[in-house]
């Protein structure tokens, strides 16, 4: 649906929350945030992360090195404990993804909003510099 409606020129900006941010800005968060930064991009909507600053992690320069949680197969492959694919049938079931600084507007935080390069202002906001 989100994008429908981006395409309908119904959405005039995207805000999403935040598990965990690298100093360059790029982010973990329920999976589906990155297809929505991409959505954004795509349709020249400004997208931003909103986070409390704890958020960021100052030992990450990357989102590299952030991990990915993978959920338990059946959580996919079951439904009130009946089974929906045949025995052996793979499934692949990461709960948050990545989404890449480029296609950031902007981080909103607790001491404003931060605008790239967001390496700098991260490290100001967090008292790095």
């Amino acid at each position: 649906m989100a994008g429908f409606l981006m395409a309908q020129g119904r959405v005039d900006a995207v805000i999403v929350g935040v598990d965990r941010m690298a100093l360059n800005g790029d982010f973990a968060n329920k999976i589906g945030t990155y297809a929505l930064a991409v959505l954004a991009h795509h349709h020249g909507i400004p997208f931003y992360a909103a986070l409390p600053l704890s958020s960021v992690d100052p030992s990450l320069p990357s989102g590299e090195g952030i991990p990915i949680e993978e959920r338990p197969p059946e959580e996919v492959l079951e439904l009130k404990g009946a089974r929906l694919a045949p025995p052996g049938f793979p499934a692949y079931h990461p709960a948050f993804d990545l989404t890449p600084h480029r296609y950031l507007t902007g981080i909103v935080t607790e001491k404003g909003v931060l605008y790239p390069p967001f390496d700098e202002g991260l490290r100001d906001a967090l008292g790095l510099s």
